[in-house]
């Protein structure tokens, strides 16, 4: 019998990892009926994480919070085995706003603070941050602040919230946010490599997608520098420069400098939760894929982590996505066998967008028959 694993990502706009893997099954037993089909959406610690835990059996909790422009959202985590995953998105997306360069500077975490604290309050041993998909830029202060901490200028006066403010910044009171989180210890989860400051920073790379333009980004990165000063004024580590310190507008640097919270890979952290590793090392075929395969798609992501596991045990993989930008010889350096974009079967994005399980469906089962007539 052929063992097909598929672990897709989420395919961003049209369909949740969950999804996305459901569609892909229904294709590969229409081409192979006798087929021991095993689902193992995946997530890297980005927006999406939270469905694929709750596919992992994790208990989905819900609450408002203040949202990244102070009104209410509702948001959500989720509980697993003593753990709480807080999605840093749910409470401070990008989705909860229109980009422009005011909203670049006045969106803030308090509402992630306020996700920590619940979990907190209910128990959690355990608190692991997923920091992707953000609309702020304020290093995690107000996350802290939600948390009890206190973010001063140099008259001992609140600066007040969102990343435009740091510019002011000059003290940072930790005591009481620490006090709360007493001997719980906290993860971030990312594969995003980017420091806090400078070129490859979180306001130079992320912040245009937030509506920064370049006047903002200088005063964003100016303002995250005075942070990391008063974190430091406040005997934390140096985030200035620490890889991954810039992920979520900076909200990684916040946690690990005003937590002490350690950085875990996104992905394999994820991967671990799932049994996804284990299915792959007895799988006759892996399929994987998301909403778009491109050069970041090799920098961590989850479908570069299934690659890189498939080639492990010598498992052959096929990719599919609702694009691919990746050439031929970059996705046999994948080791990907097969590959299909649904754009490329679609008469426009937008249909694409709209039909995608179908396509994700008819491809599969395409690319699967394809297969298995080489393998007869």
């Amino acid at each position: 019998m052929t063992r097909v694993v598929i672990a897709p990502d989420k395919f961003k706009g049209s369909l949740t990892a969950v999804e996305a893997a459901a569609a892909i099954a229904h294709g590969v037993r229409d081409a192979l009926p006798e087929a021991e089909v095993s689902s193992c959406p995946v997530a890297d610690g980005g927006e999406g994480t939270l469905d694929v835990l709750v596919a992992a059996g994790g208990r989905l909790v819900e609450l408002p919070v203040r949202g990244p422009l102070d009104d209410t959202v509702d948001a959500r985590y989720v509980t697993l085995d003593g753990t709480a995953y807080i999605e840093s998105a749910r409470a401070c997306g990008i989705e909860f706003v229109e980009p422009s360069p005011e909203v670049a500077l006045a969106a803030h975490t308090w509402g992630v603070g306020e996700l920590l604290a619940h979990a907190l309050d209910n128990g959690a041993r355990r608190l692991v941050l997923t920091v992707g998909g953000t609309a702020s830029t304020d290093g995690g202060a107000g996350m802290l602040a939600a948390l009890g901490a206190g973010v001063f200028d140099a008259f001992g006066s609140p600066v007040g919230l969102g990343g435009g403010t740091l510019g002011r910044v000059a003290l940072a009171e930790l005591g009481p946010a620490r006090e709360r989180l007493g001997s719980v210890e906290v993860a971030v989860a990312t594969d995003v490599t980017n420091p806090l400051l400078g070129p490859r920073g979180a306001a130079a790379i992320f912040g245009p997608q937030k509506g920064a333009g370049p006047r903002e980004v200088e005063q964003l990165d100016e303002a995250l520098s005075r942070w990391a000063q008063a974190l430091r004024n406040a005997g934390t580590p140096d985030v200035s420069d620490l890889p991954g310190a810039g992920a979520g507008g900076g909200v990684a640097a916040g946690a690990i400098a005003g937590l002490g919270a350690s950085v875990e890979s996104g992905f394999q952290l994820i991967a671990g939760l799932t049994g996804v590793a284990g299915a792959i090392e007895r799988a006759d075929l892996v399929i994987t894929g998301e909403g778009s395969l491109d050069e970041q798609s090799l920098d961590g992501k989850a479908p570069a982590g299934i690659a890189a596991r498939a080639q492990e045990h010598a498992v052959p993989l096929m990719v599919l996505a609702g694009r691919i930008q990746l050439d031929q010889s970059q996705l046999a350096g994948l080791g990907v066998v097969g590959s299909a974009a649904l754009i490329d079967h679609a008469p426009s994005l937008d249909h694409a967008r709209a039909h995608a399980a179908e396509l994700l469906r008819e491809r599969a089962g395409e690319l699967v028959r394809t297969w298995a007539r080489s393998q007869a």
